[in-house]
């Protein structure tokens, strides 16, 4: 397959966009000048794909809104995943060292520092939704009500719970994992660009952009798997086989690589087939390929 818009040139304006929004939104006028600020900054600032806030930027504008609309979503789930990653590495979780290619939060500036970083970006993160002066009350609710739910304990933390079980039987109770863990924040981007555009939510509409996140979202996962064996710590920018070092199961568990890359090609036809009848949405489509084509 070919791709039908420049993906990649999308992915850095949008990218920028959102690095510059949250250059603004971490400053120190809102953060303050602690230690706890400056690791906030250090893990959501100047690194990373930026995916989650493509997908709002992009939802949005698929449905009608504006850039000005949506950034201070995105900000909201770009915090969200930032607090994540810091927890993720935590020596009481996945004990990573390093997190894009620096040194993860914990080792720069210490644990207690770096729960307390996390925990703030996490409760920041819903300021910045709720001051979106650019939407409505309506889209407000709606956007902070789901990004509470699908960050939650139905949510990503309930998928990390299972995570440190680390006791998955079969493919399909991983697949309950994932759609915890790194599904239930790309719903969220998704569902929050919505938002972003309209209060009045079409349940046919969620539907569709439901089941484009959820493919996406396990293929990015399994994709992330083949990643931990196939590539090297210099491209990924944290350490390779950390997995199988912490005694976690992969999709790589329940089938060869072959039927691990077969898998994610059907992922990625299903997500391109949900968003195939919204006028304009040719770059998301793109998206989902681009995602099962990264090196990193």
């Amino acid at each position: 397959m070919d791709y039908k818009t420049n993906i990649e040139a999308e992915l850095k304006t949008a990218a920028a966009l959102a690095e510059d929004a949250l250059e603004g939104a971490l400053s120190p006028a809102f953060t303050g000048n602690t230690v706890v600020g400056e690791a906030m900054r250090y893990s959501t600032l100047g690194g990373g794909k930026r995916i989650r806030a493509y997908l709002v930027i992009a939802f949005c504008t698929l449905f009608g809104g504006t850039n000005q609309a949506a950034l201070p979503f995105a900000c909201a789930l770009e915090c969200v995943h930032a607090y994540s990653l810091i927890h993720d590495d935590l020596p009481c979780m996945d004990n990573d060292a390093l997190r894009r290619g620096k040194p993860s939060c914990h080792i720069r500036f210490g644990e207690a520092e770096a729960l307390l970083a996390g925990d703030a970006l996490l409760t920041y993160a819903f300021e910045c939704a709720a001051s979106n002066a650019y939407v409505s009350a309506g889209s407000v609710r709606l956007a902070v009500k789901t990004l509470a739910a699908e960050a939650g304990p139905r949510g990503m933390v309930g998928g990390q719970t299972l995570d440190m079980a680390a006791e998955m039987k079969d493919y399909g109770e991983l697949c309950a994992m994932i759609d915890g863990k790194t599904s239930a924040l790309i719903r969220a981007a998704c569902l929050l660009g919505y938002y972003a555009a309209t209060d009045e939510a079409d349940p046919a509409v969620i539907e569709k952009i439901t089941a484009y996140a959820n493919a996406i979202g396990l293929g990015f996962q399994i994709h992330d798997d083949i990643l931990d064996v196939t590539s090297d710590t210099a491209t990924l920018g944290k350490e390779v086989g950390s997995d199988e070092k912490n005694g976690k199961k992969t999709a790589l568990a329940f089938m060869t690589l072959d039927e691990a890359r077969k898998t994610e090609e059907d992922l990625v036809r299903h997500a391109r087939e949900a968003v195939a009848g919204f006028e304009g949405s040719e770059a998301l489509a793109d998206l989902a390929l681009w995602l099962s084509r990264r090196n990193k």
